[in-house]
């Protein structure tokens, strides 16, 4: 189960990540995208589901959003009401400055009753005015420490700025913090750094790492590209360039993903990290949705190669790859 990897420190968790359909979706359309989404997951070997909390982070950046905005539904609505039936644990983002302390002291308290996890994120703006600072939100969840855990995001491209990543992590272990998870990977470089410097703050306080499950994402699209360079995430110009010029961009960047799956899995295995993957998918074409299928099924059969996850029960690629043709070995 999720929440005993967590608390032992288990390597190979693999997570799958989703936005909830938008907020203006009639019923019965919320309907049919549950079913489809219960359909394509119920076969996979993951651990949790990740249901994200989308926010119009606009004022984060002057850069013009490549896609307008649109209220989505709340995530543990969502998660709650229309994959029930979907018998993993759901793991839950929330803006924690958003909500009053009695907002979030309830809000954890429903969580905590469907064996749900939370996951803090900041607020999307600078500027935005703060109702629970995030130290306070940590400890009105610590009231369910002994029966829970509580992850927070890791972002390798703030780190490669203000580098100071592996303070903000330690920060956030000590209000019960156990496991991150990070913005998408496309830069190598950026994420073995925080794995670098968070071990050796680890190690000179004497303290053992968190888990670090890394967000893994495809790119099937000039405009999808264009969304994830606003959102913040670095992609080096050799790959972009790779991607642009690729005869078909989303076989592309299903192979750099896979490798860089396998770069972090040795990484990590090298330097006794805990980690994990979490395959995003927030794409609405239905050859990136096939794709992230694939990556998660490519993405285990690899973990179980390593010794990390159990071999029994490999599920098959609902999409008609074969775990072959995705090889990362």
């Amino acid at each position: 189960m999720f929440l005993q990897k967590i608390k032992n420190q288990e390597s190979g968790v693999l997570l799958y990540g989703i936005t909830p359909p938008k907020a203006d979706t009639s019923a019965e359309r919320v309907n049919e995208i549950a079913q489809k989404t219960i359909d394509r997951l119920q076969s996979l070997d993951i651990d949790a589901l990740v249901v994200y909390d989308v926010q119009d982070e606009s004022a984060r950046t002057k850069e013009q959003r490549p896609f307008p905005f649109i209220n989505a539904l709340d995530p543990l609505s969502f998660a709650s009401e229309y994959l029930a039936s979907l018998n993993i644990p759901k793991i839950i983002y929330r803006p924690a400055g958003k909500f009053t302390a009695d907002e979030l002291s309830a809000w954890l308290q429903q969580l905590h009753d469907q064996q749900f996890y939370p996951v803090f994120v900041g607020v999307p703006a600078p500027d935005y005015p703060v109702k629970t600072d995030l130290p306070e939100a940590y400890r009105i969840w610590q009231k369910h420490q002994d029966t829970s855990v509580i992850g927070a995001v890791t972002i390798p491209e703030r780190h490669e700025v203000l580098k100071d990543e592996p303070i903000r992590m330690l920060d956030k272990m000590g209000s019960g913090v156990t496991y991150f998870i990070s913005q998408c990977v496309f830069n190598l470089d950026f994420a073995k750094k925080v794995i670098e410097d968070l071990s050796a703050s680890c190690r000179d306080r004497q303290i053992p790492p968190p888990t670090i499950i890394f967000t893994i994402t495809a790119c099937g699209s000039l405009k999808t590209l264009e969304f994830m360079e606003w959102l913040g995430i670095h992609i080096p110009e050799s790959l972009k360039e790779e991607f642009i010029n690729a005869a078909d961009m989303l076989e592309t960047s299903v192979r750099v993903c896979l490798n860089i799956a396998r770069e972090l899995t040795d990484f990590c295995i090298e330097r006794t990290i805990p980690f994990g993957f979490n395959i995003e998918s927030v794409a609405i074409r239905k050859a990136e949705i096939e794709a992230s299928v694939d990556m998660t099924v490519a993405i285990a059969e690899m973990l179980k190669d390593k010794g990390l996850r159990s071999p029994s029960g490999i599920p098959g690629s609902p999409s008609g790859h074969t775990v072959q043709e995705l090889s990362i070995n």
